[in-house]
């Protein structure tokens, strides 16, 4: 039930995501959050919920074009045997097709992802921030395009309505780093250390790629925390 007396009770609820372009969970843990925001959204009188994205570089000594597949990347930057990697894949790659997501490593092209958080500033500030995420998350995990190199990254931009020159001009600017080094120290202040990370409402972090059961559970707590304190008067 809405809370006329209580306008803060429809004050949309904020959700601050961390994460990496190069982040299998972080694609997973996107698709898990907008399912949680569907189930809660079933509710009537419920406020909406607002997304804001942040970055976070997994790797960021990652070169711009990395020669070599996944598994490669894994043994030699991370340290795994290759055939433990090869049975981490599997299990992800299993994991992404039960939230209706594909990964293609055989395709995948591991790149340095600052230019790609630096486009989805840039794109931010065009109101275009959540199509931006989708397009390179996409074009990482599914479709085997180079999110490293400013050209195709252009490419990404324009095929989501941003103007390609534009685009070119800041990233090779580097227009937006500052704000991409401004989330990272962010997360180093709230003591993320992994992604995804979830910030809900300024006061609830959710880390990992949770059940929708769980966001959707933190939505209403929030709503019901709304809902009980004191109106304005």
């Amino acid at each position: 039930m809405t809370d006329l007396q209580n306008p803060a009770a429809l004050t949309p609820i904020k959700v601050d995501v961390w994460s990496d372009i190069a982040c299998p969970w972080c694609y997973i843990g996107k698709r898990k959050l907008e399912a949680g925001i569907e189930a809660f959204a079933a509710t009537p009188g419920t406020p909406s919920v607002e997304i804001e994205y942040h970055s976070f570089e997994l790797s960021p000594d990652t070169p711009v074009d990395f020669e070599g597949d996944e598994v490669e990347f894994l043994a030699n930057h991370k340290g795994i045997p290759a055939e433990q990697a090869r049975q981490m894949l599997t299990r992800v790659v299993g994991i992404a097709e039960d939230v209706g997501l594909h990964y293609d490593y055989d395709a995948l092209q591991h790149a340095n992802t600052v230019k790609a958080h630096e486009l989805i500033h840039y794109a931010k500030a065009h109101g275009l921030q959540l199509e931006a995420k989708e397009r390179l998350l996409k074009a990482y995990f599914e479709e085997g395009r180079n999110v490293g190199r400013i050209d195709d990254l252009a490419d990404l931009a324009a095929e989501i309505g941003l103007d390609r020159d534009d685009v070119v001009r800041s990233l090779e600017s580097s227009e937006y780093l500052a704000a991409v080094r401004a989330d990272q120290r962010q997360a180093q202040e709230y003591g993320i250390q992994g992604v995804p990370f979830f910030v809900i409402d300024g006061k609830y972090g959710v880390s990992g790629a949770q059940d929708a059961a769980t966001f959707s559970e933190v939505f209403g707590q929030v709503a019901g925390e709304r809902t009980d304190a004191p109106a304005a008067r």
